[in-house]
């Protein structure tokens, strides 16, 4: 299943930029949505009634974890007032976590907003990392 998104996209065409029409497809069907539904396994770390995290196949530190919300948000940019308290629970579960792991006292959580920023997988999601130095500014 797809969402189709419809947005306005900076673009820069023959040294001039302009706002153009552009049409966004989510899928609807992401490996974290297949993570939700139980179809696909990982290794989950913490469940509630509106988010789920488990830890990253790819880690970048020591602890890697992805926090997603139940609820299918491809990004951040689309999060309306009515997910005020889904986007509170996140950070909660995040303090919650960061506490399970024994990292509370230091930890990075990063969200990457689109893919200019580096978004992947288009179901928002948090990067909570730890267990090593990080740098500033990041990236």
């Amino acid at each position: 299943m797809f969402l189709l998104i419809s947005c306005k996209k900076l673009v820069l065409d023959k040294h001039k930029l302009e706002l153009k029409d552009q049409k966004e497809e989510f899928d609807m069907s992401t490996i974290f949505a297949k993570i939700i539904n139980k179809e696909i396994p990982a290794d989950i770390v913490y469940e509630d009634d509106l988010c789920l995290a488990f830890r990253d196949i790819n880690p970048q530190a020591p602890v890697h974890i992805l926090i997603i919300p139940k609820k299918q948000l491809p990004e951040l940019n689309h999060a309306e007032i009515e997910d005020q308290q889904l986007l509170g629970q996140l950070m909660l579960a995040a303090k919650k976590i960061a506490a399970k792991e024994g990292v509370a006292d230091a930890f990075r959580l990063v969200l990457n907003n689109g893919a200019g920023a580096g978004q992947e997988i288009f179901h928002m999601h948090f990067h909570l990392l730890a267990g090593r130095s990080f740098t500033w500014p990041p990236g």
